[in-house]
């Protein structure tokens, strides 16, 4: 990256030089040869970079990476007492120095040449590969201003594979209402019936064959971008855990969004708050999962007040965000009936996620329940398991039953699970049902 530094440094001073007509080793700027040691390419992941993009890149990155490299800006024009319009620029709240704008990037590139200013308000378009692999954009042009008075904004997530040579994975905040989330648990140790089995698969071949369809078959033309699912059924069902491991197994991350931090009780918040979360993850590898989905995504009701045309008019954007999405979004309720059929109409599958019955629920004992319990029962730990198994529980209880019984294994000192133990655990489990 160094070397990109001082070649950034070099083009800033011959770009100054050209703009004021003073003295120059060079007649064009693109005489300044960037570095051909691949560090770019490697970190945007694009391989045809031409030479106005690297500059804006390494504009973008300067006040992170050599700040002082921009204090030249600051300069002031003799004959208004004021600093040059042109270099355009933003002072921050607690950063001392120079923030560079789309205009600043308009100045090195083009100068006072109109037809290249146009080149470089197409670099910061929704179809430019900046936007799409979400390296930069520009952000906070007020409403009738210029557009290129944007502040050159670097993404997090590109700054941390330049900073900290690693992938960005942003934290739950305010401003980003979302949870990573993950297990330790594999896809084999899923317990689900054959029918969500099938289903789940088929979500994990349009993950892995996505592309194919719509790109190499043409099908983009008739079928929308994405992939959206409902999944449904009583609670500790393995819902949440089959997001999971979806993610998991496809190499994804899942964020599962909190809504209690994206609903609001003031007009139109609601929808910026949701608005962030897309953003934020519509150029990413991610599933975006919505845990008791029916709180935001219920149905619409009759406007008989100005509440009930709010509420719908939230209803209506996430629908058309969900279905423009172009990423894997999976919907998790309850109850399905709760959630508004314009919703239902629009997703890929809907997946019911039952009760276990006997058999499966024996099948989340034998994974559950550590063998060093079992073995001093020799024969009878199968008969142990069925026994426990003909107690109707969701495996979200089968868990909660298995964590009694370690405090009570713990307390008792014996390291052994017994049948009086076992069988207190899932009395009070049921109490709770």
């Amino acid at each position: 990256m160094n070397d990109y530094i001082v070649w950034f440094n070099q083009v800033l001073r011959v770009a100054i030089q050209l703009y004021f007509e003073q003295e120059c080793e060079y007649t064009s700027l693109a005489e300044v040869k960037p570095p051909a040691n691949g560090w770019m390419e490697e970190k945007t992941g694009v391989q045809q970079i031409t030479f106005q993009e690297r500059t804006v890149v390494m504009l973008a990155l300067m006040p992170h990476v050599c700040p002082q490299a921009l204090d030249i800006f600051f300069v002031q024009n003799k004959n208004f007492d004021r600093q040059y319009t042109e270099f355009g620029g933003w002072k921050g709240l607690s950063h001392g120095g120079f923030l560079p704008t789309g205009e600043t990037a308009s100045f090195i590139i083009a100068g006072e040449d109109v037809e290249k200013r146009k080149s470089v308000v197409s670099m910061f378009q929704k179809d430019h590969w900046f936007y799409g692999r979400n390296i930069l954009r520009l952000e906070g042009a007020n409403e009738g201003e210029p557009f290129l008075s944007g502040q050159l904004r670097v993404s997090e997530e590109f700054l941390s594979r330049v900073m900290l040579d690693k992938e960005y994975k942003p934290d739950y905040n305010i401003g980003f209402p979302a949870k990573r989330i993950t297990t330790a648990l594999e896809w084999e140790d899923m317990v689900v019936d054959y029918q969500v089995a099938s289903e789940l698969d088929e979500i994990c071949t349009w993950i892995e064959s996505g592309k194919i369809i719509m790109d190499d078959w043409g099908l983009s033309r008739f079928l929308k971008a994405g992939y959206r699912s409902l999944f449904y059924g009583p609670p500790g069902t393995g819902k949440t855990l089959a997001a999971t491991l979806l993610g998991k197994r496809n190499g994804m991350d899942v964020y599962r969004v909190d809504l209690s931090m994206i609903v609001s009780k003031y007009i139109g918040e609601t929808e910026k708050n949701l608005a962030r979360v897309f953003d934020l993850a519509e150029n990413r590898n991610w599933i975006l999962f919505f845990d008791e989905a029916d709180a935001l995504f219920g149905k619409r009701t009759s406007t008989n007040t100005s509440n009930d045309r709010h509420a719908n008019q939230e209803v209506a954007y996430l629908l058309q965000r969900i279905e423009d999405f172009p990423g894997i979004i999976i919907l998790a309720t309850n109850l399905r009936s709760n959630i508004d059929e314009a919703f239902s109409r629009r997703f890929q599958s809907v997946i019911y996620f039952p009760m276990p019955t006997e058999e499966l629920r024996a099948e989340l004992w034998r994974k559950m329940l550590p063998s060093d319990w079992l073995d001093w029962l020799d024969n009878d730990a199968e008969e142990v398991i069925n026994m426990a198994a003909q107690t109707e529980l969701s495996g979200g209880s089968i868990a909660n039953v298995v964590r009694r019984c370690a405090l009570y294994i713990v307390r008792s000192g014996t390291g052994q699970l017994d049948r009086t133990i076992l069988k207190e655990a899932l009395e009070k489990e049921k109490m709770k049902v």
